[in-house]
């Protein structure tokens, strides 16, 4: 099967860049997937699980918001922040759930717009980080 270059990079680090069989990401317009010899683009990243595929591992990495490129057999992804799923700290990941959710309780009856957007955004990334951690645990093997 031909590859594709997968990086994914956020303002401190590379967290990924190897060639891999197929990439699915959370774009702001729905899930999407890229093969080796996909046209060229360029989408919107938002909060949620990216997940890629090496022959028979297949691996999950938590995002936040950025862009991603596909030019040239490559697919780069620049994000705010990224976490392998072995990298996840499910205790804290718990505990910022919790506090997003209890924020979200007490904005819903004061209804401050801004602070409820800044609670919504930290509870999707508590969520996509224990998804991605449960998912990363169960070394899904195709």
């Amino acid at each position: 099967m031909a590859k594709i270059l997968l990086e994914i990079i956020t303002p401190d680090r590379v967290v990924v860049s190897e060639e891999v069989d197929v990439v699915t990401a959370p774009g702001v317009a729905g899930e999407f997937g890229v093969l080796a010899n996909h046209a060229p683009m360029v989408a919107a990243v938002k909060i949620g699980p990216l997940r890629y595929r090496n022959e028979d591992k297949e691996e999950w990495v938590a995002i936040s918001g950025g862009f991603c490129e596909v030019s040239k057999n490559k697919i780069t992804f620049l994000v705010e922040s990224a976490e392998l799923s072995h990298e996840i700290d499910v205790e804290r990941a718990l505990k910022a759930k919790e506090r997003a959710e209890k924020r979200l309780q007490q904005y819903q009856a004061e209804s401050e717009k801004i602070d409820y957007a800044r609670a919504k955004a930290a509870l999707q990334r508590a969520l996509t980080r224990l998804l991605v951690a449960e998912k990363g645990k169960t070394g899904t093997p195709r």
